[in-house]
């Protein structure tokens, strides 16, 4: 089961809800890691140091949030986080005699712990009471604290423990809090939950393409369709979680055209995320419509690039993506070269290097993010994309594809600085992203 799940993520292919259940019951007398239901698989921006390196720091659509989260749980290597974690369920679940703020110091609690630990065994049973009691805090909106916390409490759970059914049951919810929410930011929260609970949560194909359908009309309406026109942080949080779905979709073709318009115009937007949200979309889009060279589409030529290298041509381009490739040029090669002082130096910053990676994209796209043109005297060959994630201190994983990257900041987006301890320990976070794991020296 293993393998079979790893080989439907690898090459962006989704498994059936049937296909699913059979292999989550074949698998019930196997190990406990083996015991969990598959991810399909899995954006928040890296750290754009000289290295490429992404660092450990926890990203949410509610800053606050993250202070929250990260401040008031000391860090606990003992197992006493498995009894505190217990106290803090039973406290969510008991609704009775709490008060605001009471639930959310143990929404806030209950989140650090399932990000800091891997704590499947832990909260396995007690699924069909935690959500029941999350999704009240949701509709109830007694705060936006209170709120937001209880929805990334849900996409905490669901990528601790998936399930092939819960999607069913809060999906409606997770749809009115976006659309009717008077909060911008807890609309921008309640996106990206149903996105991951999409994905972990059991929502089948035609549904995860309807809520991109959805996801479209914002970026299309800059937020006016939900109630939160012109809002930077809801727009890119729909690109957002559009790019993470389009990495589940093997076939993307159809959606191709309107998504590009879509996109192409937020390049113009005044708000730096959405613009490289909507940029990484257009890579991933470029991306995706090139596929594994096959038998019938003849040997690969020797094209060379404009420095005399080797292209590699083991992929082969079957649609075109955008009439207006010229003109999509020029644009990012603009903002690649962003110059203007009305832009603040960091987010500057943020243009250079992203839709530099973009636009290598668009005109090569077999090359990936951070793909660097300088030569590897070793090798004798470019150094290809640099960017890697560290785990622990025994190896590294290279993000070289637009798809594993949107994966791994949609990831990032949920687990936080918990990301490594999943990695390593939860095989739903391991089966979403590449197994390219290298020693260091």
């Amino acid at each position: 089961m293993h393998d079979l799940r790893r080989q439907a993520l690898e090459s962006h292919k989704t498994v059936s809800k049937k296909a699913q259940s059979r292999l989550s019951t074949s698998s019930r007398t196997s190990s406990a890691a083996n015991s969990r239901s598959h991810s399909r698989t899995a954006s928040r921006n890296p750290s754009d140091d000289e290295e490429g390196n992404l660092s450990d720091s926890t990203n949410w659509s509610v800053n606050s949030i993250d202070d929250m989260l990260s401040a008031d749980v000391a860090e606990d290597t003992s197992e006493a986080w498995k009894q505190d974690l217990g106290d803090r369920i039973e406290e969510i679940v008991d609704r009775k005699r709490s008060s605001n703020q009471g639930r959310e110091l143990s929404l806030a609690q209950y989140s650090h712990m399932l990000m800091s630990h891997y704590a499947y065994e832990e909260i396995d049973g007690k699924t069909s009471e935690l959500f029941p009691a999350l999704m009240k805090s949701v509709k109830s909106e007694s705060s936006d604290k209170e709120t937001s916390l209880a929805l990334r409490a849900v996409a905490l759970t669901l990528i601790t423990a998936p399930s092939e059914t819960v999607y069913d049951a809060i999906f409606q919810v997770l749809k009115h809090t976006y659309t009717e929410s008077e909060s911008h930011s807890v609309k921008a929260v309640a996106i990206h939950t149903l996105s991951a609970a999409a994905i972990y949560g059991g929502a089948s194909d035609a549904e995860i393409e309807e809520i991109m359908d959805d996801l479209l009309e914002i970026v299309e309406s800059d937020g006016e369709s939900v109630g939160a026109g012109d809002s930077g942080e809801v727009v890119a949080a729909a690109c957002e979680a559009w790019g993470f779905l389009a990495t589940t979709i093997d076939d993307i073709q159809d959606k191709t055209e309107a998504a590009m318009d879509a996109f192409v115009e937020q390049l113009d937007s005044s708000d730096t995320s959405v613009q490289v949200a909507a940029g990484e979309n257009i890579a991933l889009l470029y991306e995706k419509s090139f596929t594994p060279r096959e038998a019938n589409d003849g040997p690969a030529s020797d094209e060379e690039d404009e420095e005399g290298y080797t292209i590699d041509n083991s992929m082969v381009k079957r649609y075109e993506v955008y009439r207006q490739k010229n003109q999509l040029e020029h644009k990012l090669s603009e903002l690649a070269n962003e110059s203007s002082k009305r832009i603040a130096k960091k987010d500057r910053k943020a243009l250079h290097t992203n839709f530099a990676d973009i636009l290598n994209t668009i005109e090569h796209p077999s090359r990936g993010p951070r793909y660097q043109k300088a030569i590897d005297k070793e090798t004798g060959r470019r150094y290809g994309s640099r960017m890697t994630v560290r785990i622990h201190k025994t190896g590294s994983m290279k993000i070289d594809k637009w798809w594993k990257l949107h994966r791994l900041q949609a990831m990032r987006r949920v687990l936080g600085g918990g990301f490594v301890e999943h990695y390593v320990k939860n095989e739903v976070v391991f089966d979403s992203l590449p197994i390219m794991i290298t020693s260091e020296k």
